[in-house]
Formats: C-alpha cells, structure tokens, sequence
C-alpha cells in the first residue's frame, strides 16, 4: 500500500513524500446511545483508514488532492479559512485553521489523502481526517499537542468548524485505539481501560446497509430530548447527572416516576446498555466470545424495541445472522436508521457469511449490502509504526 501511495505522490507532486500517517476508521462494539448520557461506550479502531502523505513546500500554501475525490484546493497560510459547501477538504482546512488560532507555526504543505473507508458508512472516516491531519501537523511542526489535546482539537473542528455537534467518541477510538484491545470508555470523564479483546479464530465483519441515512439527524435530536426528559423525571427522588448514574436495579425501583411508557423505554434501554457494556467487557478480557456475542444480540434488540433506531435493513442483517452458526453475535452500530451492522464471524466461514448475507438481504431489501471483513486495528500514527505492530 505504501509503496503504491508514493507512486501516487509522485505522479501528483512530481516528488516523492517526506512522510505517510495512517488513522482508522472505528466501529462501536457495544454502547449505543449511551455517550451524551454520561455512560460508556467500547469502540474500536479497525483495519480501514485514512492515509496522508505530505511533503514541506516553500510556497507558503497548503494543497490538497485526495485519489477519493476530484475536488483539489491550494490554500494559502494565513489565520481565517471559513468551512466551503461541503467539499472533503474541509476537514483537513479545519484542523489547519485551529493550529494557525492557537498560534501554532506552519510553512506550506503538499498533502495527497486516500481513504479506504466505505465513505458515508458511519464508520467514522471524518474523523479519521481530522486526526490524521491533527497528528500529522503535531509531528512535523512539533506543536506540541498530547494525544487527548489532538482529540479534543478535532472534535471542536467537527462541531464547530464543520458544524456537526457530534461526540468525542470517533476522535478518541481513532487516535487511542489499540491492536486486539476494544476502548471501555467513559464519555463524561474521558477516563479510559483498554480491554483485552483477541478475537481468536473470528473476525469483524462490517455489513454496510447502503441505507441513506436521512432520518438520523432529527430522530437522534429526538431521542437526546426523550433521555433528558427521562433524567428530569427520575431526579425528583434521585441524586444523579445523567442516566447511566444508576443501574438496572434502581432504574427498576423508580421507573414509575416516568410517566410516559415512550420515554421510559428509552431510559429503561440506556440503563441496561450501560450495564451491558461492563458485563461485555469483562467477557472479552475473559476470551468469552459466545458470552459477548449474546450480549450483541441483546444491545440490538432493545435498539429495536426500546429505543427504535434500528430499521428492516439492520434487523435483515441481524436476523440472517441469527441462523448462522459461524456468527457469535451481530448488532446495529452507530446511530442507526441504515449505516453499519456488525457481527462476529469465523474467518474461516467469512466468505460463505457474506454471500449468504447479502443474497438474503438483497432478497428481502431489493439491493445489496456491502461486506467487509476487518481485525482490530492500531489508532494513529506514522505508517512504519502502524505497521510494525501489526
């Protein structure tokens, strides 16, 4: 891949790069829903990304070509960039402009990007951008930044200069991640565990719906509201700041202060996906694949009926996968209404899963899904290093 990247560089620059960064792309193993309710999450990095190959330039100008994109751009250094429609190259721009305002020395660049993760898939390849590009910055100019500061650097840019309030999660898997360990992650404090997660004889298999995700945004603003209401409701006899500060058990015992049957199934799944995630992460440290894998099934279906953000084609994947006996567990991840389904599959069996799955799907759905097979992977760094630890 290097090698072919540097011939890519030179056919673009008519020189070759001074240095290749590589960053993930992440899936969420188990946790959803859970990061604006002060619980945790265990994302992952997996083995798809975001390359960037730079070399200086005496120009004083950033360029930017991508071999995903046509869009290219010559950015001259100086403080105020603003966010351009809706062009890829925002998000490294972005990332530069944080830099320049927090006074940080640049000189000129020339950035080829290639991605090899399926893009719109809600595996996070934004933020594998913004981190790539953060990391890569950090490095060549010596700015200074600790990890945690590059991942709170790219998701003000994703909020702020992108214009997507989104968590910190995708930032954090894709810079902390670590190879056969899952992150149990704490989205209050950013307090962290990697946890050991050596998936043995299986793999991840990642079952893109090709769903388009238009219903995301309003019901994901929904859902945050539904949760607050929920969290008012149980403060009335409750000391807590947010939802996954109590258990099953005494969500069980004051349920009742939530008047609305709606709203409390949505509590009553953030509650248990929290608990979920704990019990989840001591299955892996303990090598209990089938233990994790009915915990999947579990965190799937009270997405299904409790939370209501799955859909037929989640629930088409899932339900394949069920009748599979080379799967462990499948489960919906990310926000939901189309995006990704994951499931723990044999590696020897992948092949067969995913000519099954998709016939099966496309069968009932009327297109295919896209599969890929991905391992646990490192989060950023420069390429020698990510691959050396493979």
């Amino acid at each position: 891949m290097k090698a072919h990247l540097q011939q890519e560089y030179i056919k673009h620059y008519g020189k070759e790069a001074s240095a290749t960064y590589f960053s993930p792309g992440r899936v969420n193993l188990i946790g959803e829903h859970i990061d604006y309710n002060g619980g945790l999450v265990m994302p992952c990095a997996i083995t798809f990304g975001s390359y960037l190959l730079v070399s200086p330039n005496n120009d004083q100008v950033f360029r930017f070509k991508s071999l995903n994109f046509s869009e290219q751009a010559e950015v001259p250094l100086q403080a105020e960039h603003k966010k351009i429609g809706e062009v890829w190259y925002n998000y490294p721009v972005g990332v530069i402009t944080h830099f320049i305002n927090d006074g940080k020395n640049l000189q000129g660049l020339d950035m080829l990007f290639y991605g090899d993760i399926p893009i719109g898939s809600g595996l996070s390849s934004s933020a594998s951008i913004e981190v790539v590009t953060a990391f890569a910055l950090n490095d060549l100019f010596n700015a200074g930044y600790s990890k945690l500061d590059l991942v709170k650097l790219s998701q003000s840019v994703e909020n702020k200069f992108i214009g997507v309030n989104c968590g910190i999660m995708d930032q954090f898997a894709v810079a902390f991640g670590e190879k056969d360990k899952a992150l149990m992650l704490n989205c209050d404090t950013l307090d962290y565990q990697a946890v050991d997660s050596n998936l043995g004889n299986y793999l991840l298999a990642i079952i893109n719906t090709n769903k388009p995700r238009k219903l995301a945004e309003s019901k994901y603003n929904e859902r945050v509201q539904e949760c607050q209401t929920a969290l008012a409701a149980l403060k009335q006899q409750l000391d807590i700041n947010y939802l996954c500060d109590i258990d099953t058990e005494t969500f069980e015992q004051h349920k009742h202060l939530i008047t609305d049957a709606t709203v409390q199934a949505r509590a009553a799944h953030v509650v248990a996906e929290n608990d979920r995630v704990k019990l989840a992460a001591k299955a892996l440290s303990n090598n209990n694949l089938a233990e994790f894998g009915r915990l999947m099934y579990a965190s799937h279906q009270s997405l299904r009926e409790l939370y209501e953000v799955s859909g037929v084609e989640l629930d088409t994947v899932v339900d394949y996968s069920k009748t599979n006996p080379n799967v462990a567990g499948a489960r919906m991840t990310g926000a939901g209404f189309g995006g990704c389904a994951i499931a723990l599959v044999k590696k020897e069996a992948f092949d067969t899963f995913s000519e099954e799955v998709t016939a099966y799907y496309s069968n009932k759905i009327g297109y295919a899904p896209s599969v890929y097979a991905s391992l646990i992977g490192d989060g950023v760094g420069m390429l020698n290093e990510v691959m050396s630890g493979e």
